[in-house]
């Protein structure tokens, strides 16, 4: 089933259409331009949550956001040959504009997402999403440089990485390791509370997020990841990069100006060995 979705202007508001969860688990894929990749990795994905034993009830959301090749085409077929596979479509980019419309439109208990390359591997999304649902953390992330990761990448990649969390670590009191892994997951009810306070629209949704959660003593659950670097990724590295920076800043300035609540406790950071 394909789905439009709304770009307004102002967060997605939450389609109060459901009265009872109908999945325990949906995962989100946001695409831009993915047509190459996309089929493989859905498929890869679904037969892994269909076959290997995953055991919760899941659904497989792809998020098009405005692709301008034949990425929508091949969800769309994806979602008619895949039983638990559905579309929505956006016509604006921005990963953060994809997952906050999946996410506040999810009838799910707790809502997840990975990169299109699925360059995290599948194993660990039993101990991310597991948990959430039990109830011991409210968002749970990869790490890719949290002990006991597994990392194949390129020494810039590398540097890049561990720099900019340096700096969430310098300048916000960042608890947590890997604030850029594409592969996250968070409670329904957190994800209602939260990503509507949430300004960003592109790649530091994800930063944005983990920070508000922290202000608010919430439980950030972190895995160790084995990942593998796309070497086709479609990430633009410095752009991105500088993106991320003017997000730090403005965190920065709103907790000068007191505009974010913050709290005395440090939240608890937890994470498989």
């Amino acid at each position: 089933m394909t789905t439009e979705a709304p770009t307004p202007l102002h967060p997605v508001r939450v389609r109060d259409l459901r009265s009872r969860f109908t999945h325990d688990v949906e995962v989100v894929i946001p695409v831009y331009n993915e047509h190459v990749a996309l089929e493989g990795s859905v498929r890869r994905l679904h037969a892994f949550l269909a076959h290997v034993g995953f055991p919760f009830s899941w659904r497989i959301t792809i998020a098009d956001n405005a692709s301008t090749d034949g990425t929508l085409a091949v969800a769309r077929r994806l979602s008619y040959e895949l039983s638990g596979v559905e579309v929505i479509h956006l016509r604006a980019k921005g990963r953060g504009r994809a997952l906050r419309a999946a996410w506040l439109i999810s009838d799910a208990r707790v809502v997840a997402y990975m990169d299109a390359d699925l360059s995290t591997e599948l194993n660990a999304l039993l101990p991310l999403v597991a948990p959430l649902l039990s109830g011991h953390s409210d968002l749970a992330i990869g790490s890719r440089l949290a002990r006991g990761a597994r990392v194949q990448r390129s020494r810039r990649r590398e540097l890049i990485s561990r720099a900019y969390n340096q700096i969430l670590r310098v300048a916000l009191g960042a608890r947590f390791t890997d604030a850029q892994c594409g592969f996250k997951a968070v409670r329904a009810d957190v994800v209602r509370t939260l990503v509507p306070l949430v300004r960003d629209e592109e790649w530091f949704f994800d930063t944005e997020l983990l920070m508000l959660a922290q202000r608010r003593c919430m439980r950030i659950h972190e895995v160790p990841v084995d990942w593998v670097e796309d070497l086709d990724s479609r990430v633009a590295i410095v752009p991105t990069a500088l993106a991320d920076l003017r997000g730090v800043a403005r965190l920065m300035l709103h907790r000068e100006r007191r505009e974010l609540t913050s709290f005395s406790p440090a939240p608890r950071i937890l994470a498989d060995r």
